[in-house]
């Protein structure tokens, strides 16, 4: 029980540790400090439901639906590549770090953007659903549930650490110019990831 668990814990972090989309977007809206508790709900909330998903056997559905994937995959090269070139428009200009700062409204239009950063992403499909699927049901009937409940810890203490984490190096980025280079970073990244999807490259991402 407590083996599947950590499993599930270990497996869950290695797969959501990365430097990916949903990840990159929930370190920005953390640096911030704007929306935060919105933009790890969705996060978390979404984990969770690819994660019993994967568990309860529908990656083996998943696995077999190459048309959605592909779906998937197109709308995601499109919207990360819009994204990636809003940040980069952004870096143009940039501006100070201004906790909390944002326009009224601009609530829906985060978790919309955090919505599709993970739904999007065909990666999280073939990652959480289909590979951690596969594990969790390595572990039998019911241990297979335990180590779901360790999958979901993992996403847990990843997105709430990194969201009201990333405050911490707030004092780090409080220059126009700092800002300037996230935001390139941010545009390299997700650009980087949208060329890959166009490639039909797949590989583990956040």
């Amino acid at each position: 029980m407590l083996n599947a668990s950590f499993d599930g814990l270990l497996t869950g972090l290695s797969l959501i540790i990365a430097i990916g989309a949903q990840n990159a977007y929930l370190l920005r809206q953390g640096l911030r400090r704007a929306h935060v508790g919105r933009v790890v709900a969705v996060c978390t909330v979404s984990d969770f439901a690819l994660i019993i998903a994967g568990v309860s056997g529908i990656g083996v559905i998943v696995q077999h639906a190459g048309w959605a994937l592909e779906a998937v995959r197109w709308f995601g090269v499109a919207f990360l590549g819009w994204y990636g070139v809003a940040s980069a428009w952004r870096a143009r200009q940039p501006s100070a770090l201004k906790a909390g700062s944002g326009e009224p409204g601009e609530g829906t239009a985060v978790v919309r953007r955090a919505m599709a950063l993970t739904w999007l992403n065909p990666h999280v499909y073939l990652d959480t659903v289909v590979l951690l699927g596969s594990i969790a049901n390595a572990h039998g009937s019911s241990g297979r549930w335990w180590f779901a409940v360790g999958a979901c810890l993992a996403s847990t203490l990843w997105f709430v650490g990194l969201g009201f984490g990333a405050r911490l190096a707030a004092g780090l980025l409080a220059t126009p110019r700092a800002w300037q280079v996230l935001d390139l970073l941010i545009a390299a990244t997700m650009l980087g990831i949208a060329v890959k999807l166009a490639l039909g490259a797949v590989s583990p991402a956040g």
